[in-house]
């Protein structure tokens, strides 16, 4: 007996203390007559249903509602971490455009902004390659891009119309130097003191538009027709050709630079600049590309295009500096006769090379029809786009 209430003593000791220390899963009510939550203690174990699929047999809405989500830790969906750590993967360089470009000429002031750009990574920055090449012959640049072996070339407006005539797929892209570079030079020994007196002359040419647009047009209004005259192709020697006596005259050259070199070599000439004899007003330097790629090299042509107009910015607020970063990156442009015509040309170059004179374009393709020399009249769209819209 006393055994058996020694036992239930213990038993309601046991009782006395759980019921003060465990704690309860419902709510108590506080002396306000508030209502307080009570929760597990740590270290609870809390069985999760595992929410594995069932078989198409067991309804899934006996589950709904259950805790669920990457955090709930089940035998068949255990708990992963949510970030893997390990090495970064390496950055990869963005991409890169090769464009292939050719001059016109040897290289002149007149290209700065080709020049510029490059040197101070203005096309690097846009995720542009580009080489610049000079042609071995002037004649060679637009034939090379016709056969889609260069990018870009850089040539006269009216070499455009004049090609685009002969059905070569090419357009203008941008606009370097707005205005006409090229004159009529002529040896004052000659005695010649306008073109209406050419007849029987000598006039050398380096490149196709010279010969059969520019002279053509300067003499419609004079007593002189072509086949009284003779025009040797000269390639790049128009100044040798003149030191030499070769030719009276030398048609195409530029007007900032070739009378000059003549000068300082003893020779002294005349000039008659194109556009006040009878050519209309036109684009001395543009930027042309192949229409049958221009889909494709779009986007690069376009960064292109902007780089130049930032070289250009560039060498109008920085003039000093600009000459000397030119002679730095392509030392055959520091000449006597270079640094004397710098200021002249820089004033020249076209601060918004994409920008399109519809109404330039117009009326040199109607003035050369109506000359006669193109055979049929063709739209600007056909001639040039501006690359900087959609």
């Amino acid at each position: 007996m006393f055994s058996l209430r020694r036992s239930l003593l213990a038993l309601g000791t046991l009782l006395l203390v759980g019921c003060l220390c465990a704690p309860s899963l419902a709510t108590a009510t506080e002396e306000d007559g508030t209502t307080e939550k009570r929760y597990p203690p740590l270290d609870t174990v809390v069985m999760v249903p595992d929410l594995q699929p069932m078989a198409s047999t067991e309804p899934m809405e006996r589950y709904r509602g259950l805790p669920s989500g990457p955090a709930v830790d089940t035998p068949s969906r255990p708990i992963a971490p949510a970030v893997a750590m390990g090495p970064a993967e390496p950055i990869a360089p963005p991409p890169v455009d090769h464009l292939d470009v050719s001059l016109d000429w040897y290289p002149s002031p007149r290209h700065a902004a080709l020049y510029v750009a490059k040197a101070r990574d203005m096309f690097a920055h846009r995720g542009l390659d580009v080489s610049l090449s000079t042609p071995a012959d002037p004649e060679v640049p637009t034939k090379l891009l016709s056969d889609s072996r260069i990018d870009l070339a850089l040539t006269r407006q009216p070499l455009l119309h004049l090609q685009v005539d002969h059905g070569m797929p090419l357009v203008r892209v941008a606009t370097l130097v707005g205005v006409p570079l090229t004159a009529l030079i002529v040896r004052r020994d000659t005695g010649i003191e306008s073109p209406a007196q050419l007849k029987g002359a000598r006039i050398g040419h380096a490149d196709q538009d010279s010969e059969q647009i520019l002279l053509p047009a300067m003499l419609a209004d004079h007593d002189v027709p072509m086949d009284s005259l003779d025009t040797p192709n000269v390639h790049y020697r128009l100044e040798q050709a003149m030191q030499e006596g070769r030719v009276d005259a030398v048609i195409g050259g530029m007007r900032h630079l070739l009378p000059r070199a003549l000068a300082n070599d003893g020779l002294a000439t005349r000039s008659f600049a194109v556009e006040a004899h009878g050519m209309p007003r036109h684009d001395g330097l543009i930027l042309v590309a192949n229409r049958n790629d221009l889909k494709r090299q779009r986007s690069a042509i376009r960064r292109f295009v902007a780089a130049l107009e930032e070289a250009t910015a560039w060498i109008l607020e920085h003039p000093d500096d600009s000459w000397s970063l030119l002679t730095a990156t392509e030392p055959t442009l520091d000449t006597p006769v270079n640094r004397d015509a710098w200021p002249e040309i820089r004033a020249r170059l076209t601060q918004t090379p994409a920008a399109l004179s519809q109404e330039r374009y117009q009326a040199m393709e109607r003035f050369l029809f109506d000359a006669g020399l193109i055979e049929a009249q063709h739209p600007v769209s056909r001639l040039a786009v501006d690359i900087g819209s959609p």
